[in-house]
């Protein structure tokens, strides 16, 4: 028996995540992970590294938990938001049993976590405007556990009307987990379900550090819930998620300075974008750009393929869409310094497609 069998037949059959980084390229302009384009400088406060850290670091739950308006109870802290996805469904879920709902075009680690897992994956895709067909979900809910919602949506760039996760969490109520993925709220802080956290206790939302924060490679996320989530959660995660260098810069990511910080990058992020918008809806090949919440925008560009690999092969790495449900032909582009954003103006206005 080779080592390829004796691995569990679902790993087998598996398409592992395609991240940024593990598709490769060899550019130069970086606009296909949804990261903040420049580096943010901290310093190590805490030089205990001979000792386990904490398993819930108290400076970053309470600095989080103020942030967002919730209970230091309420706050889970793991390794990036992806970590939240993967203890929720091997948490909630009995593998062969149970499954977890999430609605495309939308972020792949959902059916990648469960599918790792054991656990069933089923879709309801969006309606034309990328809103949640409420009638779909509720006519595929029986068994269902978790429903994820990625708002404002990757990589679709659109907020979830509030009015539709109501109507869902009231569906759910009793039955499943609604968790609602807010990895992009710092764009769009507005939209936040964490004040409705009280009224609904089977409401999750995941949070995370890699975007507005600009801290991607610290690998920090967090999950909201109500504190009977939190600890049924907590019965199964690592004993360690967090290192005490991560913790540290988490714990100052999170003070005011380290807030008030944040709120100017995604100043700085939401002029960028009206920047490249307004620029891109003036080339002759980008047929549409959508409106986004986000620091990304997806367009739908004429022969998006070939465009895609002419600017992948000048060092411009965007994230080519084809392959999601309803987005044929799009290309999603994160938002990024003035010059990333005229190398992407003036690479399109030089397509001849």
């Amino acid at each position: 028996m080779s080592i390829e069998d004796l691995a569990r037949a679902n790993i087998r059959a598996l398409t592992p995540y395609q991240s940024a980084r593990r598709l490769g390229g060899k550019g130069d302009v970086w606009l296909n992970a949804n990261e903040f384009p420049t580096a943010v400088e901290f310093q190590l406060t805490e030089q205990t590294l001979n000792r386990y850290p904490e398993p819930q670091p108290k400076a970053v739950i309470e600095n989080y938990a103020h942030y967002a308006g919730v209970k230091p109870e309420q706050v889970l802290v793991s390794r990036g938001a992806d970590e939240g996805i993967e203890l929720l469904i091997r948490a909630f879920c009995e593998p062969g049993e149970d499954a977890v709902l999430y609605c495309p075009p939308t972020y792949g680690m959902y059916s990648v976590s469960a599918e790792t897992i054991g656990v069933e994956c089923r879709t309801v895709p969006t309606l034309a405007d990328w809103q949640l067909d409420l009638p779909g979900i509720e006519s595929n809910l029986t068994g269902v556990k978790v429903v994820f919602v990625c708002s404002p949506n990757n990589p679709t760039g659109q907020i979830i009307n509030p009015q539709d996760f109501r109507a869902l969490l009231e569906m759910t109520r009793g039955k499943a987990l609604v968790v609602a993925d807010e990895a992009y709220i710092e764009f769009c802080p507005q939209a936040s379900l964490a004040g409705w956290l009280n009224d609904y206790p089977h409401l999750v939302i995941l949070r995370t550090l890699s975007k507005a924060f600009a801290l991607a490679g610290l690998r920090c996320g967090f999950t909201l819930a109500n504190a009977e989530v939190i600890n049924v959660l907590l019965k199964v995660i690592a004993p360690y998620p967090l290192s005490t260098p991560v913790a540290d810069i988490a714990a100052q990511a999170l003070s005011p300075a380290g807030i008030a910080a944040m709120r100017a990058r995604v100043a700085q992020i939401l002029d960028e974008r009206a920047y490249l918008v307004n620029a891109l809806r003036g080339i002759a090949c980008v047929e549409q750009v959508f409106d986004s919440e986000t620091n990304y925008l997806l367009a739908r560009i004429t022969a998006s393929s070939a465009v895609f690999k002419s600017l992948w092969d000048q060092g411009i790495i965007l994230r080519d869409q084809n392959k999601q449900p309803s987005l044929s032909g799009c290309l999603r582009i994160t938002i990024g310094t003035r010059a990333e954003s005229q190398r992407v103006i003036d690479a399109l206005t030089a397509e001849n497609v």
